[in-house]
């Protein structure tokens, strides 16, 4: 039985489409002069702020997607990270940025950097469109991070619940009505 909900927006579009210009140009300014920039996407929460970003990015990129899961259709991480998708090019002495959506317990950015790392990337940077460092379990921390929310159930902007509500342009707190 599915539970009733309301969304109340929590970060508008217009604001997000400006935080993600503020970010490329800190991006540029870490991968100056790089032959070609690999941006991998973990699906399937990223893919609107990846589309974005590289829209915005005044570098040579190459986009590749990495599918992980640790939610399922829960609201809670398993905390078991599983490689669903793997990439499809090569990233061995190549610069690397991976984007995620959101940073909750850590562990999902953790675990996939260090999968991508032991493939030898020149350089790799992460990161986040939101950050909930309240939910921190493990160390990690992204480079770079959109928004730092609190503990609140998000959707929107590619981020689901159960598979419902990416298609919003903003980023809305899920509220349950029952």
């Amino acid at each position: 039985m599915s539970r009733l909900y309301v969304i109340d927006e929590m970060i508008s579009a217009k604001a997000i489409a400006a935080r993600i210009e503020e970010l490329a140009k800190l991006i540029e300014a870490e991968y100056e002069g790089t032959e070609k920039l690999v941006v991998i996407g973990l699906l399937r929460g990223s893919f609107i702020f990846i589309a974005d970003l590289v829209r915005e990015l005044d570098l040579p990129v190459e986009v590749d997607f990495l599918e992980v899961s640790s939610y399922g259709d829960a609201m809670e991480s398993s905390r078991e990270v599983r490689i669903l998708k793997d990439l499809r090019g090569q990233i061995e002495g190549r610069d690397v940025l991976v984007v995620e959506d959101i940073v909750d317990t850590g562990h999902t950015l953790s675990r996939t950097t260090e999968y991508l790392l032991a493939r030898h990337p020149a350089k790799l940077k992460t990161i986040a469109l939101l950050d909930k460092p309240s939910r921190r379990e493990v160390d990690f921390k992204a480079d770079w991070i959109g928004f730092e929310i609190p503990d609140e159930f998000v959707v929107g902007y590619g981020i689901d619940y159960a598979q419902h509500n990416r298609n919003l342009p903003y980023i809305g707190k899920v509220r349950f009505t029952e």
